[in-house]
């Protein structure tokens, strides 16, 4: 299945679902392949039913400002470009509002699978590796 961007933005942006204890929420994921993680804003996270402060695990992200620990969790599901992800890792960070997007979908998502591109007509797909 291909799913439509607009590719005169300076990011690719993803439609997602995040399944959570207490619920569900739509988020819009800025791809990422150069983020060997998926992130999820963490007040997105409470939101739904997770406590990233409870969270023993940390990972490592580099962000602009240097190396910092962020909570691991692992959520119940991610939807995103027709592929589903159950008992799924994410980094849980604070994002800025201005960044304007509710996480990054990273490398960790993609993997096992056939990305396509389609910056002239404006078309992305992921589909499942022969």
């Amino acid at each position: 299945m291909k799913y439509p961007f607009d590719g005169s933005q300076g990011l690719i942006l993803v439609d997602a679902r995040v399944d959570g204890p207490t619920g569900h929420t739509h988020m819009v994921l800025a791809l990422d392949t150069g983020a060997t993680s998926t992130l999820i804003n963490l007040e997105r996270l409470v939101s739904i039913g997770y406590d990233p402060v409870s969270s023993a695990d940390r990972s490592r992200v580099v962000t602009g400002s240097g190396l910092e620990f962020v909570a691991q969790l692992r959520v119940e599901r991610v939807v995103a470009l027709g592929r589903e992800r159950t008992s799924f890792a994410i980094a849980a960070h604070t994002l800025p509002p201005a960044v304007g997007v509710d996480g990054l979908l990273g490398l960790d998502f993609l993997r096992g699978s056939h990305l396509t591109i389609d910056f002239e007509k404006g078309l992305i797909s992921l589909a499942d590796t022969p």
